[in-house]
Order: C-alpha cells, then sequence, then structure tokens
C-alpha cells in the first residue's frame, strides 16, 4: 500500500459538475482530492481486504441471528424495546439487504482492523463507483498513472443487479433529508441504478411522507408506499413521530430493521465477546463492562450512535489526544483498543469497504490530518498496480 502524489487532471471540477457530483467541494475545501491516490497490490486487495470484509460480514450476520431474540443483547446495544419485534420480524422474514460499508484501518503491513461499520446509512457511494472509476480511466488516458492500472470496483454492476433482485415487480420510494446536498446526491445516484434496473421509482423527502388512517405510509400524490430505501437512520426513526406507526404499515424498508443492530457500535463489543482475538478486530467493550479496564488509559471511546466521527474521542493515557464535539452519547459509550491510524505524508487514511448484497465489491478511501475521520475528511481515489 502506497500513497503516490499525482497531477490532478485540469477539468475534473467540470467533470464533476457535468455527472451531478454537486458535493465535490464542501465549505470551499476540496471533498473530493486527486493530488494522490492509494495504490494496492492485487494481493493486497484480494487477501487482506476482500476476504477479511466477507468474513467480517459473515461474523455480524451470525452476531445479528444471537441478538435477534435476546433480550440482553438489545438492551446492551440500547435499542428501544418498542421496536424489538419489527426487528425480530424483519430478520425471521429474511428481508434483504442492499449495502453497507466496513471502515477499516489497514498499512499493508498488518491485519486490516475493524473500526467501525456502516451498515444503515452509508454515504461516498456515488464517488466510490462512478467518479473515482472515471478518474481511473482518464488519468490512464492522460499519463497520469501506469497504463496497467486498474480499481477494485464493480460496485455500480452490482447496485443495478440487487435492484433487480430486492425490486420484485414493485415501485421503488427513496427518501432522507433532500436539503442535503451529500444525502441528495446519494438518493439521486441510487435513484439512477434502480432505474438501471428497471424499476419505477419515486424521490420524495422523509418529512413528506404521510400516514393515512389505516396504517400506511404515502407520498405526495397519496400512493402507498410499499418498498423504500431509506437514507435516514433507525435510531433517528425511533424517535420521530411516527416511530409507533412502523410496525403496523406493511411499507419494506432497504436497510431493513435488522440493520439497527448492526449500525450501532456497541456490536463492536460484542464481535471481540464472540470472536476473541480475531486478527481483523481490535478488543472492545463496552464503558460500564469491568473488563473495559483491560485496555489501560489509552482506547478510543466511541458513543453507541454517532454519525461522521461525532463525539469519537482518542484518550492516549487518560488524556483525550483529539475529540469530535456532537450531539451523541446519550445512550452511552464503548471503549475500542487504540490503534492509530497509518500515517501517510502527515495523512491518516481509512478505508472502506463496499458490500453490495453481502458480496465485497469496491473501496472508498478517506483521509485527513486528524485521525478521526469526519465529514470533512477529503476522498482519494485508488488503484491496482
Amino acid at each position: 500500500m502506497q500513497r503516490i502524489a499525482c497531477l490532478e487532471r485540469d477539468d475534473w471540477r467540470a467533470t464533476a459538475d457535468e455527472t451531478g457530483f454537486d458535493f465535490h467541494t464542501i465549505d470551499g475545501e476540496r471533498y473530493w482530492d486527486e493530488r494522490a491516490y492509494y495504490a494496492f497490490t492485487l494481493d493486497e486487495i484480494e487477501r487482506q481486504i476482500e476476504e477479511p470484509t466477507a468474513e467480517i460480514d459473515a461474523m455480524c450476520l451470525e452476531l445479528v441471528a444471537c441478538a435477534i431474540d435476546d433480550e440482553d443483547y438489545l438492551r446492551r446495544l440500547k435499542i428501544p424495546e418498542a421496536f424489538w419485534p419489527l426487528i425480530s420480524e424483519s430478520w425471521h422474514r429474511d428481508e434483504a439487504s442492499l449495502y453497507g460499508r466496513l471502515d477499516l484501518g489497514f498499512d499493508g503491513r498488518g491485519p486490516a482492523k475493524l473500526l467501525e461499520y456502516n451498515a444503515d446509512t452509508p454515504t461516498s457511494i456515488f464517488e466510490a463507483a462512478v467518479f473515482q472509476w472515471t478518474w481511473l480511466e482518464q488519468a490512464i488516458e492522460r499519463r497520469i498513472i501506469p497504463s496497467h492500472a486498474d480499481q477494485f470496483n464493480s460496485i455500480h454492476e452490482r447496485l443495478i443487479e440487487t435492484w433487480k433482485k430486492l425490486g420484485d415487480g414493485r415501485h421503488l420510494h427513496l427518501t432522507g433529508t433532500t436539503e442535503n446536498t451529500e444525502d441528495a446526491g446519494t438518493l439521486a445516484y441510487l435513484e439512477d441504478t434502480a432505474r438501471q434496473a428497471g424499476l419505477g421509482t419515486t424521490l420524495i423527502d422523509i418529512e413528506d411522507i404521510g400516514l393515512r388512517d389505516d396504517g400506511s405510509f404515502v407520498d405526495l400524490e397519496d400512493r402507498p408506499i410499499e418498498l423504500v430505501f431509506k437514507l435516514y437512520p433507525w435510531e433517528w426513526m425511533f424517535h420521530d413521530a411516527f416511530g409507533e406507526q412502523l410496525a403496523k404499515a406493511p411499507t419494506r424498508w432497504i436497510e431493513p430493521p435488522w440493520k439497527a443492530i448492526l449500525s450501532n457500535k456497541g456490536i463492536l463489543p460484542l464481535l471481540w465477546e464472540m470472536f476473541p482475538d480475531h486478527p481483523n478486530l481490535l478488543p472492545a467493550y463496552f464503558e460500564d463492562d469491568p473488563d473495559a479496564a483491560r485496555l489501560g488509559a489509552s482506547f478510543v471511546r466511541k458513543p453507541l450512535y454517532s454519525r461522521e466521527g461525532a463525539n469519537v474521542a482518542l484518550i492516549r493515557e487518560g488524556v483525550a489526544v483529539v475529540e469530535q464535539e456532537g450531539p451523541y452519547g446519550a445512550e452511552g459509550f464503548i471503549r475500542q483498543a487504540f490503534a492509530l491510524l497509518p500515517n501517510f505524508s502527515n495523512q491518516y487514511p481509512v478505508i472502506g469497504s463496499w458490500l453490495i448484497d453481502h458480496a465485497p465489491c469496491g473501496l472508498s478511501i478517506r483521509e485527513d490530518e486528524n485521525p478521526i475521520t469526519g465529514n470533512s475528511s477529503r476522498f482519494l481515489p485508488h488503484a491496482i498496480l
């Protein structure tokens, strides 16, 4: 694994605008950054990222199977009791998952380590699936990177194939907070892949979803919402005004309710309990567990629920050396072994390993001068050399 400085395309911003990549620059700072790329060998991709990703996903599914009807697990994850039946029924009906992203620490030398699982509402999929592939093709054409370069990236094709399976002749609604530029871009891309799969689609802001007297969710045309992709976290839905209607409505959700278990950082200590000393896991404990003392005075403190690194703190010898502010933490925290991200040219990269229909199929890389990856961390492309 290398970080290789390179020339950027002089027209990349125009290319981004043409493809609908509206959030390539955020608050005047570049989010997309192609002044360097990360290079991997094929062996690193296949043996050290792809294979562990599949194994971790299988471990996560085994955890869900254990937790789904176990009150002890669900209480430890602080999932509201009122929604336990909804979550359980979605699992026992075998409701399918579209996608997820494992965030991994990897330096090309030791085994990749699971930092967390973005199992419910991962973003950065358009830039991973489409824009970095465009970069690869054009960078080869313009001799910016070697002509034999390749990329671990079949995300786009797998999305289309998975939508065909999930659609099953139903109309698909896609919802989220559409005033957020990144969320709107992600929804637009996923809608495009669903249309390429032959699905009829409707994009609707989550605040515009209505409720009939019979308990059905409807869109602005009063059309029943049968199948809906949501870029909106389950833990928010549980506390929203319509949350109590979720179990009564016939709507099928993507991601399904059972993903609420895996989108919780409490799975990190639970995985460590189930698979102790697994080479791709870091020791982790719930903060109120006496065994958390095994980590000593240096660890990473994470809320059970958090987005974009909010309220995550790096504790070294009992002192918070780096900490992100945010609104999370009321439900509690976990502690994870301190494993500083690798340093490449004073940048700390996180590998995002994508799963579509549980198949590993691509990478996204975010880097920052800060070892906690946040909303402003830059996206860099990758290549296989």
